[in-house]
């Protein structure tokens, strides 16, 4: 989604969160390194900031994923589909993306399926479509009405479909709406999900409701290798800054939402739990800029999420990445995490 003031609670205790002035360079021991019990940060790297490749802007990334040659796949907004070098983040290919029109997407999510196809999401209809790597449509996976942009459906223009994520079973497929739709509460966000049937299409499955804090949108989830999800949360208050928190969720006791009209709250609808794990802003700044005001000079406005492996402990490896909208207050950042599951 393209930078837009969305008014989000900062709290107080987001406003008082530490910004450590440690050098990239330092030596510095995994504590020093904590945004929370769960959540630690590695190191990030401004190394793609305000680059091109190719004639094409390195930027405005909404998604990250790890494909099977162990490369990154790096979505921007505006279409572009990168391949980064994992260890360098070097660019070594570029795919331009379209619709069955030819005419440019609002690229935000993406999965590299385990055949090497690639699952896009564009938050203007909202729509789902399967690519090969050259970029040539392949399929288009149907969309519930409700979920449509109004006055097709109750959804708002570039609210849609931000987050995507395979889950281990290689099966089930998950988008999250980044905002509620009209007529639900404000704050509950709606999980859709498909089923892969034996021709390896996907049909309608069920859906679920997320609550995101006061303020805050999804614009990431990705499944862990036991079947959760991280979810981040996204908000931005002119003057102020971005908040940033991730969530540990778990659907698999979550109500199937799909004949539910409007949620508002209603009892004998189980939301998907979530558990805190960190709030982006109080880990190290670890020597960061921010060309704007942030709670911690480490912010930006933050979009993309993979899940890269785990290390020698067990933890996740999490890659994120901020879009910077091409705005020249804002950067291109990858942010290095470790994230304890406690699985």
């Amino acid at each position: 989604m393209r930078l837009r003031t969305v008014l989000a609670t900062v709290t107080a205790g987001l406003a008082a969160a530490t910004c450590l002035t440690v050098g990239p360079a330092a030596a510095v021991t995994r504590q020093d390194h904590a945004c929370s019990p769960s959540v630690s940060l590695d190191r990030f790297s401004d190394a793609l900031d305000k680059t091109t490749y190719r004639g094409s802007y390195v930027g405005n990334f909404s998604a990250l994923a790890a494909d099977r040659h162990g490369d990154l796949a790096a979505l921007s907004d505006r279409s572009s589909l990168f391949t980064l070098d994992r260890r360098t983040l070097r660019p070594t290919g570029v795919v331009q993306l379209a619709d069955e029109n030819g005419a440019a997407l609002d690229s935000e999510a993406l999965v590299v399926d385990r055949d090497g196809t690639r699952l896009v999401t564009s938050e203007t209809e909202p729509s789902v479509r399967r690519y090969s790597r050259t970029g040539r449509i392949l399929d288009r996976l149907p969309v519930p009405s409700s979920l449509l942009v109004a006055p097709a459906g109750r959804a708002t223009a570039n609210q849609t479909f931000e987050g995507l994520t395979l889950l281990p079973d290689g099966r089930t497929l998950l988008a999250s709406m980044e905002y509620a739709l009209a007529g639900d509460t404000a704050g509950i966000v709606r999980f859709q999900t498909w089923q892969r049937t034996g021709d390896g299409r996907f049909r309608l499955g069920a859906q679920y409701a997320y609550r995101a804090d006061d303020g805050l949108g999804v614009p990431e989830v990705q499944a862990t290798p036991d079947g959760r999800l991280l979810v981040l949360e996204r908000g931005f208050t002119s003057g102020v800054g971005n908040t940033v928190r991730l969530y540990l969720a778990d659907p698999r006791q979550a109500t199937d939402t799909t004949k539910v009209d409007h949620l508002t709250g209603q009892s004998g609808v189980r939301l998907i739990k979530k558990t805190p794990l960190a709030d982006i802003a109080a880990c190290p700044s670890l020597g960061a800029t921010a060309k704007q005001p942030q709670p911690n000079p480490l912010l930006d406005n933050i979009e993309g999420m993979t899940i890269t492996g785990r290390d020698t402990r067990g933890d996740l490896r999490v890659l994120l990445v901020s879009d910077d909208n091409e705005n020249p207050a804002q950067t291109t950042r990858f942010y290095y995490l470790r994230v304890r599951t406690g699985s």
